[in-house]
C-alpha cells in the first residue's frame, strides 16, 4: 500500500513513522519542512487535566499511555517527560482547582491535594508566592520536547522506508481513477490512500476533494486559534516538572531552558502585528516570571513566539475518511495525542479495521450541522485546554 501523508508536524510524521513501521509505502509531504507549523509553537504538555467530554478525556488519557510505549521503542534523544505537573491557587481560583480537582478524582485520574512544602520540593527552584493557597499534583502529566520529539519520529519513519519532502499540496483528487495531490509546480503524486494532517491548513485543502472540515480559521486579534509563548534564555532556572500558576505557566525546555505562557494575554495578541520584544506584553511577562524566581535573579530575557492553533470547530479530534481514500487528522491536543493518533490511523489506513477510541471523533459528524452550531461553544483557552 503506498500512502501519502500531507503534512509533516508531529501528528503527520507520527502517522507516517506508524504506517512505514507497518510496512506501507509512505510519502511525507510538507509545503515549508517539517515543524513549520503548529508544532514549533505548542506548550507541549501531556495531559487530559481539562478534557471535559468523556471520549475526549479518554482519548487523551491514552495518548499519555502512548508517550510513555513510544519512548521505550524510538531511538533518539529522550524528548518525552513524565515530570508530573503542580497547579496552584490564590483565593479567588482556589474553587476553580478544586472542583477540578474533585472532578479528576471521581474519574479516577491521577491527582492529590498536597502541601506549599511538597509543591515547592517538586517543582524545584522556583518562588512559592505568599497568596498562593491550594495546591495539587498531577504525577501521570508531563512534557515534550517538541523539536526533538518531531525528529525522532521523522528519522525512524526514514529509517522503515519512509520519503520525507517539501512540496505545497495545492489539490487533492479523490475520484474513480484514484487518489492523488498535485504539488504547486504542477507534479502529480499518486497513492492508495492519503492523510490529511495539515493542521490549520486542513479546511481549505479537504474541499479540494470535497469534505466539509470545519476549523477556526481566523487570525485576527484575540481570536480562540492565537497563543503567545515566552523562551527564557536567561536566566537557567531549576525547574523540575510543569507548573500552573494564576499568573503564568511554565515547562522545562531543553539546554536548562524554560517555556512560559500566560493564557490572559492571549486577547491582546494580533499575528499581523506581533509584539515586540521589549513591548508591554513582553514586560509583564518577565515581571511575572521574575516574581516566581528565587532572589537575586537577573532580569529575564525571554524570545516571544506568536502561536496559531490547529482547532477543529467543536474543540475535537478529527480522525477518519472524509471520502473513500482521504484520511483525514487534525486535533488541538497535538503534543498528547500525536502518536497515539498516529499508531490508531495506521491501523485503520493498513487493516480497514476501525479502531474504537476514534469512533466519536470521524469527520462525519458534521454533515447537516451549521457551523454556527458549534462555533457558538468555543471561548478563549483556559488552563489544560491548551
Amino acid at each position: 500500500m503506498k500512502v501519502i501523508v500531507v503534512g509533516a508536524g508531529v501528528l503527520g510524521a507520527g502517522v507516517a513513522r506508524a504506517l512505514a513501521v507497518a510496512g506501507a509505502e509512505v510519502l511525507l509531504l510538507d509545503q515549508r519542512g517539517p515543524g513549520t507549523g503548529t508544532t514549533s509553537t505548542t506548550f507541549a504538555w501531556t495531559n487530559a487535566n481539562r478534557k471535559l467530554d468523556p471520549a475526549y478525556h479518554r482519548l487523551n488519557v491514552a495518548g499519555m499511555t502512548e508517550h510513555a510505549e513510544l519512548a521505550r521503542q524510538l531511538p533518539g534523544a529522550p524528548s518525552y517527560f513524565p515530570s508530573g505537573a503542580v497547579h496552584w491557587s490564590n483565593a479567588a481560583s482556589a474553587p476553580w482547582l478544586t472542583g477540578n480537582v474533585n472532578r479528576l478524582l471521581a474519574l479516577g485520574y491521577p491527582v492529590r491535594r498536597i502541601e506549599r512544602a511538597e509543591a515547592t520540593r517538586i517543582t524545584g527552584a522556583l518562588r512559592i508566592p505568599a497568596d498562593a493557597v491550594s495546591f495539587a499534583h498531577f504525577p501521570g502529566e508531563g512534557y515534550v520536547l517538541p523539536d526533538r520529539l518531531l525528529a525522532n519520529l521523522l528519522a525512524d519513519a526514514e529509517r522503515h522506508g519512509a520519503t520525507v519532502s517539501i512540496g505545497e499540496v495545492v489539490t487533492i483528487d479523490d475520484g474513480p481513477g484514484g487518489v492523488s495531490v498535485t504539488l504547486a509546480g504542477g507534479e502529480v503524486h499518486t497513492a492508495d490512500r492519503i492523510v490529511l494532517a495539515t493542521g490549520r491548513w486542513s479546511e481549505r485543502l479537504a474541499a479540494n476533494a470535497g469534505i466539509d472540515l470545519p476549523m477556526l480559521t481566523g487570525v485576527e486579534r484575540g481570536a480562540p486559534t492565537v497563543g503567545l509563548l515566552g523562551y527564557v534564555r536567561a536566566p537557567g532556572i531549576d525547574l523540575r516538572c510543569v507548573v500552573h500558576s494564576p499568573t503564568l505557566n511554565l515547562r522545562p525546555a531543553a539546554d536548562g531552558q524554560t517555556v512560559v505562557q500566560a493564557l490572559d494575554l492571549n486577547a491582546a495578541v494580533d499575528p499581523a502585528d506581533p509584539p515586540a520584544p521589549d513591548g508591554p506584553l513582553a514586560r509583564t511577562l518577565a515581571e511575572r516570571l521574575s516574581a516566581l524566581l528565587p532572589e537575586p535573579a537577573p532580569a529575564p530575557e525571554i524570545d516571544l513566539r506568536v502561536g496559531l492553533r490547529s482547532l477543529p470547530a467543536d474543540g475535537h479530534t478529527i480522525a477518519g475518511f472524509g471520502s473513500p481514500r482521504v484520511y483525514c487528522l487534525v486535533t488541538h491536543s497535538g503534543v498528547t495525542l500525536g502518536p497515539l493518533l498516529g499508531r490508531l490511523a495506521a491501523t485503520e489506513l493498513v487493516t480497514d479495521r476501525g479502531q474504537h477510541l476514534l469512533d466519536p471523533f470521524r469527520p462525519t459528524r458534521f454533515a447537516g450541522r451549521r457551523r454556527a452550531d458549534f462555533e457558538a461553544d468555543q471561548h478563549a483557552t483556559r488552563l489544560g485546554e491548551q
